[in-house]
C-alpha cells in the first residue's frame, strides 16, 4: 500500500496542475510565476498528505530537496517583485 501512495500523490498533483493550467488558459493569463507558485502549493499539500507519521520513505527525502529548491525559487521571485515595486 505504501508504494501505491506515491502513485496516488503523483496523480493528484498532475490533476492539480492540469486544473491550474486549464483555469489559466480560460482566464487568458499565462503567467509562469503564478503557475510555479500554485504548483509549489500543490506539491506542499501532497507532501504533507503522504508523509508518514512513523517512517520516512526514501522518496520523501527527495521531495524535501525539491521543496527546498522550490522555496528558494519562490523567495527569489518575491525579492524580484519587491525590487520591481520599489523601482517604480
Amino acid at each position: 500500500m505504501a508504494g501505491a501512495k506515491k502513485y496516488y500523490a503523483a496523480a493528484v498533483l498532475a490533476v492539480w496542475l492540469i486544473i491550474v493550467a486549464f483555469f489559466m488558459v480560460l482566464n487568458r493569463t499565462l503567467d509562469l510565476e503564478v503557475f510555479f507558485v500554485l504548483s509549489l502549493i500543490g506539491l506542499l499539500v501532497v507532501a504533507v498528505l503522504i508523509d508518514g507519521a512513523f517512517s520516512r520513505p526514501r522518496y520523501m527525502r527527495y521531495i524535501g530537496y525539491l521543496i527546498a529548491a522550490g522555496v528558494a525559487l519562490f523567495a527569489y521571485i518575491v525579492v524580484e517583485k519587491i525590487l520591481e515595486i520599489l523601482a517604480a
